[in-house]
């Protein structure tokens, strides 16, 4: 039987071309409140992934998003994220899109068909038998996903998928199959709209915990984040004056000279015992 394609069905909204305006931000409005009800229902599969993962990644392993189009850019950028936030190294997640750096701005033709080349990049970084690899497809149909996650199950890697199809071809090739039904998109087949923010969603979920479980948060806060401009920096002052009740200019000073949150305070409390 072939999969259920709801992510190409048409949109629940007709003559969106004699719509005001208002009309228009309303109906996408109203679609867009849909979506976090259906990441909500795939939370279970969500959490069992996230948990095997952090075990991983504390041996050592890395994680890998497959995508292509706006799936490959929303795990770019997912990834890309990371450093600067939590103070990590870059090669912990990493982000793969069909047709490389330049499908992130331009749509490469034809390189989401091919199956078995998400396989042979992700072998660029070195096979680790701790490994993760998610694929992200909304349609769940991607042959470069859907290549890729086969050949990294087949090496025992940990593998999930995120999809907004049930049952499609990538979410059978996945250990963890995370599907975001958001129903037909409001432009149809548009699934950079409620398909991909209902996969930034997850997304944010899997690597924010997945940080937090490493130890990159203390409370709430962010307090390895890289002091990489003014707004940061001030940020990272007032967490400072928060946790030590000092004065801004010392708070700033002790910042920039250890250069992390985190590393400040302890620096702090060591020298005034």
């Amino acid at each position: 039987m072939e999969n259920k394609k709801i992510t190409e069905a048409s949109s629940l909204y007709t003559n969106l071309d004699q719509m005001s305006v208002k009309e228009l931000l309303h109906s996408i409005n109203q679609e867009d409140a849909k979506v976090h009800l259906a990441v909500r229902k795939a939370l279970p599969q969500i959490e069992l992934f996230v948990s095997q993962l952090v075990e991983r990644v504390k041996k050592g392993g890395r994680m890998f998003y497959l995508g292509a189009g706006t799936s490959g850019r929303l795990g770019v950028l997912d990834a890309s994220e990371l450093p600067p936030t939590f103070g990590v190294s870059g090669d912990i997640v990493i982000g793969l899109i069909a047709g490389g750096d330049k499908a992130l701005r331009n749509a490469v033709e034809a390189a989401e068909d091919q199956t078995e080349k998400a396989w042979e990049e992700i072998q660029q970084h070195g096979f680790n038998p701790n490994d993760s690899v998610v694929g992200i497809a909304a349609s769940g149909t991607t042959p470069y996903v859907a290549g890729g996650l086969k050949k990294a199950r087949e090496h025992n890697l940990l593998t999930a998928s995120i999809s907004c199809n049930p049952d499609s071809p990538v979410a059978k090739e996945a250990e963890i199959s995370i599907e975001a039904i958001v129903g037909p998109e409001f432009l149809t087949g548009s699934t950079r709209m409620k398909s991909g923010t209902a996969q930034k969603m997850i997304l944010n979920m899997i690597t924010t915990s997945l940080m937090i479980k490493l130890g990159r948060v203390e409370g709430n806060k962010m307090v390895n984040m890289q002091l990489t401009n003014k707004k940061l920096v001030e940020r990272g002052t007032q967490m400072i004056i928060d946790e030590l009740n000092i004065p801004i200019d010392e708070a700033r000073q002790l910042l920039l000279d250890r250069g992390s949150v985190k590393k400040a305070i302890k620096f702090y409390r060591k020298n005034r015992q």
